[in-house]
């Protein structure tokens, strides 16, 4: 039985390389940082590094992986709950708000390594736009069961709302940010619940 779990847990070194990693790249950005300074400071070797993750690229990619799998797993909590489409969204929005007011916010991982990686053939890209799609096309579910009409639109103004509040956030008042966003949600739900069917 111990033999499952190992086969399932990532290893110690894997797990430290990847942490060690998402700080130093959501902190500092990705291409400032070499591959040395990240085998140095997860305290493994090169040859563990590269038994992990056959190139920087890789790490980069993980890091991304882990991040998206952090917002899913927010976002499945408010799904979870069962609540009414507009209730979820508001859970999703005081999730990202929580986000937005935690010690050391830098931002958004995925704007910020797209920023980085402006060639949209470029792997790190791809997984960016993946996850931006996985939100929008989630929160254009939950728009549509409150009002079928113009639900795509609503969509994409709750992430517009979100992208400027998520660039704000680490620019101003964290407090004062959130408070504008939540305002702005509350207002698109209401203004979208009172769109007539067409």
């Amino acid at each position: 039985m111990a033999g499952s779990e190992t086969d399932i847990r990532p290893s110690e070194a894997r797990q430290r390389l990847l942490d060690t990693a998402t700080r130093i790249f959501y902190g500092e950005g990705i291409h400032s940082v070499g591959v040395d300074r990240i085998v140095t400071e997860a305290k493994v070797t090169r040859a563990t590094f590269y038994r992990h993750f056959p190139s920087k690229e890789d790490l980069v990619l993980a890091y991304l992986n882990a991040a998206d799998h952090a917002i899913r797993s927010q976002v499945e909590t408010a799904l979870a709950a069962g609540l009414p489409a507009p209730e979820t969204l508001r859970a999703v929005a005081e999730s990202i708000a929580q986000g937005i007011r935690s010690t050391g916010f830098r931002g958004c991982a995925f704007l910020n390594a797209v920023a980085e990686y402006p060639d949209p053939d470029h792997p790190v890209h791809q997984a960016v736009l993946a996850h931006r799609q996985w939100f929008l096309d989630t929160v254009n579910t939950l728009m549509a069961g409150i009002q079928k009409t113009d639900a795509e639109p609503a969509a994409q103004h709750f992430v517009m709302l979100r992208d400027g509040a998520m660039a704000a956030g680490c620019l101003f008042d964290p407090v004062l940010i959130c408070e504008t966003f939540l305002r702005g949600v509350e207002g698109l739900i209401r203004t979208h619940a009172a769109r007539q069917p067409s």
